[in-house]
Order: C-alpha cells, then sequence, then structure tokens
C-alpha cells in the first residue's frame, strides 16, 4: 500500500487517528514532529526558540523525504503543508487525508497543551489567522475528513472506506 499522510491543523486528531489506523491496517506509523524531535534531540518548541521557524521548516522538508513511502501512516505537524514541496511530495509518494476539525472544538481540545508553539490560548484572532492561513493548503488533499464531532473508530472507518476507493491506493 502506499503511504496514507494525514495531514491537518494541531489538534485536529492525526496523531490519535495514526495509531488507531496503523493498527487497523498492520502497518507502521510515524509522526514527523517526533521523528524531528528525536533525530535532532530538541522538543518542537525548544527548536522553534532556538533556532527559528525556518530552521524547523527546513527540518521537516528533509524528514518528510527520509520516511517509507509504502506500508505507513505518516501523521504530519499542523504547518507542514504550507510548503508546496512538501504538498506536491505527499500526492506524489501517497494519499493524502486532511483531518478537518472546527477551530472552537481544536481551541477545545488544546487548551490545556503548552507544547504546541504557534498557538496561544490568549489571542483567539492569532490562532483564526494562522488556521485560516492554513486551510487552502490542507484542502489540497486526495481526502477531506470533518473530525469534528467523530469518535476516532468512526473516523478510522471513514478514512479506511475512501482511501480503499481511492485510484491511489494501490498503484
Amino acid at each position: 500500500m502506499k503511504a496514507i499522510y494525514l495531514t491537518g491543523f494541531m489538534g485536529a486528531g492525526k496523531t490519535t487517528i495514526g495509531r488507531e489506523l496503523a493498527g487497523f491496517l498492520g502497518c507502521q506509523v510515524i509522526d514527523t514532529d517526533e521523528y524531528i524531535e528525536k533525530d535532532v534531540g530538541k522538543k518542537i518548541r525548544a527548536i522553534f526558540e532556538a533556532d527559528g521557524e525556518a530552521t524547523f521548516r527546513t527540518y521537516e522538508r528533509e524528514y518528510l523525504r527520509k520516511v517509507p513511502t509504502t506500508d505507513v501512516i505518516v501523521t504530519t505537524g499542523g504547518g507542514l503543508v504550507i510548503q508546496e514541496e512538501n504538498r506536491e511530495w505527499m500526492k506524489k509518494q501517497g494519499i493524502v487525508v486532511y483531518l478537518h476539525c472546527e477551530l472552537e472544538t481544536i481551541l477545545e481540545r488544546l487548551k490545556h497543551d503548552t507544547a504546541r508553539p504557534l498557538i496561544d490560548h490568549k489571542q483567539l484572532e492569532s490562532a483564526k489567522k494562522l488556521f485560516n492561513s492554513r486551510s487552502k493548503f490542507y484542502e489540497e488533499a486526495d481526502i477531506m475528513i470533518d473530525t469534528t464531532s467523530k469518535t476516532i473508530n468512526e473516523t478510522v472507518d471513514e478514512i479506511v472506506k475512501l482511501v480503499k476507493s481511492n485510484r491511489k491506493w494501490e498503484e
């Protein structure tokens, strides 16, 4: 099977859904943020603070190309899609699934999460701006699933159904 890339805004459920989906399909899951943290030896927030966002985006681009492209679920960082070459790479290598979630639900999910360097819970307007600026990139995916009110199992079932009906599945 070709790689399945899960994209979406932070808090949309990519990591959780990715793990469940990999278990269901019997393949490995790789989280690009975790992969970068392990290899670089720093948490994402520390990379942003010490080296800047541009350095982190370079890591994303480089590490995306290091992960396998078959028999894998790749969960991506929320901003990985802002680079056109990353979007093109994922579409060429596999099936891109956009996990959409309404911003209000995301903010509720993340209200106690301090590990996200680009979200400030005190500044709703900045979160809305970031969410809206990325939406057009997420929407370039092969498949879009709204996770706002779905359970993990419902989301996984829908992904499996839609991915298996996608012409890229067995290419």
